[in-house]
């Protein structure tokens, strides 16, 4: 279990340094397109959609780091006032649950990168199929992300750890 969240650490911050790097091109072609307008009078016309698909390149994977981190959308209120066991058995209900998402999302965009392949994007001349890319790749984290949790909450004799929002709050 321990060689897997060295492995999940690893990936996780490999996701999340290729996101900021993907962020700092984003800024940097709104800064262009900025530029391009207002300076040359010649707008850009294929950065709009560029960074459309930035935004889902760093938005999908950063999301499954967020399952990993618990930060993704849960209610603990009613959770954090169970006794210890229940509040196990409810965060590896919501971790499987988050994992099976991830799974659907993984699947279904995957078949609509199949579906869509052979459409060209006309602005940037590639693959409409990189649009749903970054959904198949986040679902597959998600899914891994979510293992991960499951493990760490069924094989915990204690309550689940405090991440997230809820590690924020003192005792």
């Amino acid at each position: 279990m321990k060689a897997f969240s060295r492995a999940l650490d690893a990936l996780s911050a490999v996701t999340v340094g290729l996101a900021g790097i993907a962020l700092v091109g984003l800024i940097a072609m709104m800064g262009w397109l900025v530029f391009g307008r207002y300076v040359l009078n010649d707008t850009p016309t294929w950065i709009e959609r560029a960074a459309t698909l930035a935004i889902l390149a760093i938005a999908m994977p950063v999301a499954a780091v967020g399952v990993r981190e618990r930060f993704h959308l849960s209610v603990l209120g009613i959770r954090e006032m169970l006794p210890p066991g229940p509040q196990r058995w409810i965060a590896v209900g919501c971790d499987a649950l988050m994992g099976l998402f991830g799974a659907g999302m993984a699947w279904w965009s995957w078949e609509l990168v199949g579906t869509v392949a052979n459409f060209r994007i006309p602005l940037l001349g590639i693959s409409q199929g990189w649009t749903y890319a970054p959904m198949v790749l986040g679902g597959a984290l998600m899914v891994l992300f979510a293992i991960e949790q499951v493990l760490k909450d069924a094989l915990s004799a204690d309550a689940p750890e405090k991440r997230g929002v809820a590690a924020a709050f003192l005792d």
